[in-house]
């Protein structure tokens, strides 16, 4: 490697800019590594809700079916079908309209992050001048 004193401007921006290149590739090796794990330990923790999700959408259904028997020794079978099938469409409706109003508050524009890669872009920019 030659001396410092020797080195041409050019040299020492191609050096800058390999640095730059090796320093971003380890950034995004660090990231997919990171990623892994934590897809990982999500995949994990995801097992456990899945199965719990599913006994509770059984034990949610038994229970709307008690409710329907129940209400059969007051009314007749149909009526208390009808009447517990009317109340979770009404709130099943509910919930629709909860979340359609908060999916629509969403901004899928990630606007701190692209600020910030301009920023970045800048500041490369300025620094190879």
């Amino acid at each position: 490697m030659p001396r410092n004193d020797d080195r041409s401007v050019s040299d020492v921006l191609r050096d800058i800019l390999g640095n730059l290149q090796d320093i971003v590739r380890s950034e995004v090796r660090l990231a997919k590594a990171e990623f892994k794990t934590e897809a990982g330990h999500a995949a994990k923790a995801a097992k456990p809700l899945i199965a719990g999700a599913v006994l509770s959408f059984y034990a949610g259904g038994l229970l709307l079916l008690g409710l329907v028997f129940g209400l059969s020794l007051v009314f007749p079978p149909w009526m208390a079908a009808l009447s517990v099938g009317a109340l979770v469409a009404l709130l099943g409706a509910g919930l629709i309209g909860v979340g359609r109003t908060r999916l629509r508050s969403v901004n899928p524009n990630l606007e701190k992050t692209t600020k910030i890669m301009k920023e970045d872009v800048q500041w490369l920019k300025d620094q190879t001048r």
